[in-house]
């Protein structure tokens, strides 16, 4: 062979173990993401598409990691414990006050742990699904029930008390007394 043949061969070799190489990569992050974020991973790529929603989640991720996200000492655990009960008694009598409380509750146990409150909704849904990805999608949903001006249900504000309550009891992380 040519030097030039050799040179040709060699370049394409080279552009093979790039793409090889690239190709090991972008699967490695996928896995990753998939792994770290469950079915907040196929939510968000069944929404924006692959590309975008890995992008998305990634920066996530690396936003996340500089938050200070911080446990609950036991007494701020038992405060909100105790008003989720309050909230939960007051669903006999209004039903859309009490699930607009149990989702105020839920944003200051997040605002109080460690997460922000001035990003975007989706970003910041995104950020508590990096800790909490099997919950978020329960979250959506309670918040989605209060944000239909009167047109909910009872038993649709019964299902978003309930979504409310295991999205607050993982915030609570381990200590998952009964409310």
């Amino acid at each position: 062979m040519e030097t030039w043949e050799w040179i040709v061969l060699g370049a394409c070799a080279a552009v093979l173990l790039v793409l090889a190489l690239t190709f090991v990569r972008i699967r490695r992050r996928r896995a990753h993401l998939k792994d770290r974020f469950g079915p907040e991973y196929d939510r968000a790529v069944s929404s924006n598409g692959t590309g975008t929603a890995e992008k998305r989640l990634h920066d996530a991720e690396r936003e996340h990691d500089g938050l200070a996200i911080r446990s609950l000492p036991n007494a701020a655990r038992e405060r909100y414990l105790d008003e989720w009960r309050q909230a939960e008694a007051r669903f006999v009598s209004d039903p859309g006050d009490a699930a607009r409380a149990a989702e105020r509750l839920v944003e200051r146990v997040l605002e109080e742990r460690g997460y922000p409150v001035d990003d975007d909704d989706e970003q910041r849904l995104a950020l508590v699904a990096v800790d909490h990805p099997d919950v978020i999608e329960r979250y959506r949903h309670g918040r989605a029930v209060v944000e239909r001006d009167g047109s909910e249900r009872t038993e649709e504000l019964r299902r978003a008390m309930v979504d409310f309550r295991s999205v607050l009891e993982e915030l609570l992380e381990g200590e998952r007394t009964a409310a």
